[in-house]
């Protein structure tokens, strides 16, 4: 694999940051009740993603291989979509891609990250609790009376100011 670079999306990025989404959450179609808004994906929804959200891309060569969304509030960042490229898993790039984000929040002064998953991908949870991420609270989608998501949250170690 061609050496890794992460960085911050411009908008000109959406159509590679939508073909990552969607061949990313290819996997999942079928699988998640409610289905994931992942594969009504589109540039022009990307896009307007883009002018509330950060997004970072992980880029190996030219080829944009992943990427990850992330919004400040005023109590955390909240993480979303985390996708990578089927064929450039199992290679670090999600977990790299989650501490870029980690950074940033030091940076913005965020004292946790936040993200939700399903619960019927049991094995995401585990990924994220792997990193440091721990139950919160469950919710459920509109019209359900089950939880359908979790949110987990990592705290993050206070900045030590020099």
């Amino acid at each position: 694999m061609s050496e890794l670079t992460l960085r911050e999306a411009t908008i000109d990025d959406a159509l590679a940051i939508t073909a990552v989404l969607i061949a990313a959450f290819e996997e999942y179609r079928g699988r998640l009740d409610p289905p994931s808004g992942a594969h009504r994906e589109s540039v022009e929804k990307v896009r307007e993603k883009m002018w509330s959200a950060r997004v970072v891309v992980a880029q190996a060569g030219d080829q944009v291989v992943g990427c990850v969304f992330y919004e400040l509030s005023s109590q955390h960042i909240y993480l979303s979509r985390l996708a990578v490229l089927p064929r450039h898993r199992r290679r670090g790039i999600g977990r790299a891609l989650v501490e870029y984000v980690e950074g940033r929040a030091l940076a913005l002064n965020a004292p946790r990250v936040r993200l939700g998953v399903r619960v019927a991908l049991a094995q995401n949870r585990a990924y994220y609790e792997r990193m440091g991420y721990c139950f919160v609270q469950a919710g459920a989608h509109e019209g359900y009376a089950e939880p359908t998501y979790v949110i987990l949250e990592k705290m993050l170690p206070e900045r030590v100011s020099g």
